[in-house]
């Protein structure tokens, strides 16, 4: 919570006591005087810090007052006595609105993003990256070939003016809100949330290139909701790169100003049998992996200088990761057959492709939620969902049978890890979201269980030490330490040891 927001809230909640609790014949000053303090804050307020909509009862009281009081000031004939009954309304619509407005503070909060832990400051820039040898699949694009926005993380030589903003433009919010069922201008105030990340600073020369990074949002998500792991990483020395995948995020804005949102949603329909929608999952699939690796093809053109950056040069690719969550998690495995990428690591997502390819033969890390876990547990022990579990799904035993045998295949792939240095955790009292910067944007969300009971910070620190720990191990031939099993700092992760 800012603090004139809170003064403005604290002091609307003085001017309704002193009205209420004072008589008439003293209550002139004091209120005038507490009314002239809440204006003086309203105005820094928004000022300072900028108005945001959970705010409007405070605003509203405030002005009123004002407004009232300079009346009955300028006035010269005496006031008429106000009914006790409209009175009494009067104070029940006040101290309502104060309660509601503590709830929507409390509700959609204008937090603030876990520092990053590294030696580094942090620098970022966004490329525009149009492959010309693709055609977009998911809608009608300007040229027709598939446009991608990504954005890079980055270790700087010296910090400049200011952090920049963690939501790359405000207009993209009202689709994320229109994401979750809410009224557009639900998420608005995100737009003073500040990210640790200076734009445009030049690359720190503490090292000649640092290793390269590339990362997946999920499906119906954004590059911005993986800033704090973006910025965490490259605090450490590393050079992150988090693709927006057009049509698969729920907003994306180009330089030319044009937004596009979701389509790729259409893929799928609820009256599609399970073969027709693993097709479709594996269709998209493709389109995505196809982006990690086109990505990939640009930043050697980075290095090289065909492309401008400040990054010209400073790139390791002979040291290259990639990580994802969700769908973006399946992503990450799937691009990691490249053989250009050294290592992997997938956030709580199955995967997809599964017929198409062999075992990977490279270190990656599958880092899962707990409800997942359960899933895969319950396959591991061929556990058969009872009927009464299947109409708690409302799935049909046809359907959860294809699940399983799905679920194998990719436990399957999951025990290639172990024999190529991978490893498998789960986390206790996480949830798909908590692998995501949406944890901090509503404790709601962990009231409603789209996120779990451990707490955002607790979650967001134990995944971003274990993703740096396997990344160093294989890309910078250090650290490795978590990796060796459970850990006496992380009691929340727990290695799965077998999967039969």
């Amino acid at each position: 919570m800012r603090l004139f927001e809170l003064l403005l809230f604290l002091s609307n909640i003085g001017l309704f006591v002193l009205t209420f609790l004072l008589k008439k014949g003293r209550r002139r000053i004091p209120v005038f005087v507490a009314s002239g303090i809440a204006t003086l804050l309203l105005v820094i307020h928004w000022m300072v810090e900028g108005y945001r909509v959970q705010l409007f009862f405070p605003y509203f009281i405030t002005i009123i007052f004002l407004a009232i009081l300079s009346y009955s000031y300028f006035k010269k004939n005496g006031q008429k006595k106000i009914p006790r009954f409209m009175l009494g309304s009067a104070y029940t619509a006040i101290a309502t609105t104060l309660v509601v407005t503590a709830g929507l503070m409390y509700a959609f909060p204008v937090f603030k993003l876990p520092e990053p832990t590294g030696e580094f400051k942090v620098g970022t820039q966004t490329f525009h990256l149009v492959d010309t040898n693709r055609e977009e699949i998911f809608a009608k694009a300007r040229s027709g070939k598939r446009e991608l926005m990504v954005q890079v993380w980055y270790p700087v030589q010296a910090a400049t003016d200011k952090y920049t903003s963690f939501i790359p433009n405000p207009q993209i919010l009202r689709y994320m809100a229109a994401s979750y069922g809410l009224p557009g201008f639900t998420f608005q105030h995100l737009k003073y949330v500040s990210s640790h990340a200076y734009s445009g600073a030049e690359v720190s020369s503490a090292q000649t290139s640092y290793p390269l990074i590339l990362a997946n949002p999920g499906f119906s998500s954004s590059r911005f909701l993986h800033t704090s792991q973006a910025e965490n990483l490259a605090s450490h020395g590393y050079i992150v790169a988090v693709i927006d995948h057009t049509y698969n995020t729920f907003a994306t804005e180009f330089p030319d100003g044009r937004i596009t949102t979701s389509t790729t949603n259409d893929l799928f329909s609820p009256d599609d049998d399970y073969r027709t929608g693993r097709e479709n999952r594996d269709k998209l699939g493709k389109v995505l992996t196809g982006d990690v690796v086109f990505a990939l093809d640009q930043f050697e053109l980075i290095q090289s200088g065909q492309i401008p950056s400040h990054l010209k040069g400073r790139i390791d690719l002979g040291h290259v990761g990639v990580f994802g969550h969700s769908i973006g998690g399946a992503t990450a495995y799937d691009a990691s057959y490249d053989p250009r990428i050294t290592v992997g690591i997938d956030l709580d997502g199955g995967l997809y492709r599964l017929r198409d390819r062999e075992d990977l033969r490279k270190p990656f890390l599958f880092i899962n939620s707990e409800s997942y876990f359960e899933e895969l547990k319950m396959v591991m022990n061929n556990r058969v969902y009872t009927d009464a579990e299947l109409n708690r799904m409302g799935s049909t035993r046809e359907w959860m049978d294809q699940v399983t045998e799905d679920k194998k295949l990719e436990l399957e792939r999951m025990r290639e890890t172990f024999d190529e240095g991978g490893q498998i955790l789960y986390i206790e009292n996480t949830e798909h979201l908590n692998f995501t910067d949406v944890q901090f944007i509503s404790p709601v969300f962990n009231m409603l269980g789209i996120t779990g009971k451990i707490a955002p910070e607790r979650a967001n620190s134990v995944i971003n030490a274990y993703m740096l720990d396997f990344f160093d191990m294989y890309l910078k031939n250090q650290g490795g330490a978590l990796m060796k099993g459970p850990d006496s700092r992380f009691p929340e992760v727990k290695f799965i040891t077998s999967l039969l």
